[in-house]
């Protein structure tokens, strides 16, 4: 009500229920990051659609972060955001296994089969869950764009490893520019 510029009477007048307005927005997030997060489709991924990928997740973590604070609760509560949830994380790690996938391909990196999925379920899992890590770090600290950069550098120390040397340095100079 409060982002709408409206009374919270006026809300529940358009929505009957929390349960409503919940499902309503967590559908709108899970469109936005559905057609939002996606692979190049007629060209292998190369390094800079790993940044792209990781700024775009960063971006809409930022605009749904009343969503990513409070994840657990809202999974434990409403079965329809457990359900798009799912979805959500599972469209996620499968963007970011195509994307390294393309990586080893293409030569810019190595790792096996197995690597890839592990390093994209680890590149899901810290993205997704940084907000309520940070937040219990330190609950009285602001959250803002410095708190995003921070999990941006933390996702692209877990790539790093697995880059050839030239999409490393792109890696480290992307990092930098996070912590500065």
């Amino acid at each position: 009500a409060f982002e709408m510029g409206i009374s919270p009477g006026n809300l529940y007048y358009h929505y009957h229920s929390k349960e409503q307005i919940v499902a309503d927005l967590f559908a709108e997030f899970r469109r936005e990051i559905e057609t939002t997060l996606a692979t190049p489709d007629k060209r292998l991924p190369n390094a800079e659609d790993c940044w792209l990928y990781l700024h775009l997740v960063f971006e809409a973590i930022w605009k749904y972060r009343f969503i990513y604070r409070d994840v657990n609760d809202l999974v434990a509560r409403y079965h329809v955001v457990e359900v798009q949830f799912r979805r959500i994380l599972a469209h996620k790690i499968r963007v970011a296994e195509q994307i390294l996938g393309g990586l080893v391909k293409g030569g810019q990196m190595h790792a096996e089969p197995a690597e890839i999925t592990t390093l994209a379920q680890n590149i899901v899992l810290v993205a997704s869950y940084w907000m309520s890590f940070e937040f219990a770090r330190d609950p009285k600290a602001v959250q803002d764009d410095r708190t995003l950069a921070r999990g941006a550098f933390h996702v692209i120390a877990l790539a790093a490893p697995y880059l050839e040397p030239r999409e490393r340095e792109l890696f480290d100079r992307l990092a930098k520019r996070y912590l500065d």
